[in-house]
């Protein structure tokens, strides 16, 4: 994939996730911010945030979550971001995280 298609792909994918995190926002106990590029999710119980950003030169998206890092490859049978390890798609494992972060509360992005 080159740079172009990269950057088309990320752009249209956190897009649609910050989009779908801002409605999921008002339900549940944490706040989205936009910085730079990346979203940035707040909480406050228990205290905690993850940072969700491009990382074009390894055309990648990044999440730094819950102590750890997911590294997130771009499918073109999925026509999404997919985190290699366990085949979830970007927004699967947004909401798999949010959920763990908030105590097992099911929160689903759509």
């Amino acid at each position: 994939m080159d740079d172009q298609s990269f950057r088309r792909h990320v752009d249209q994918s956190l897009d649609n996730l910050k989009r779908s995190l801002y409605a999921a926002e008002a339900d549940a106990d944490f706040e989205v911010e936009e910085n730079a590029g990346a979203l940035n999710i707040s909480f406050d119980q228990p205290p905690g945030q993850f940072v969700i950003s491009p990382n074009a030169p390894v055309r990648q998206v990044w999440i730094s979550a819950l102590s750890t890092s997911f590294k997130l490859d771009w499918s073109d049978d999925k026509n999404d971001f997919i985190f290699p390890k366990t085949g979830e798609a970007l927004k699967e494992l947004v909401s798999r995280l949010i959920s763990e972060q908030l105590g097992g509360e099911k929160i689903v992005i759509q």
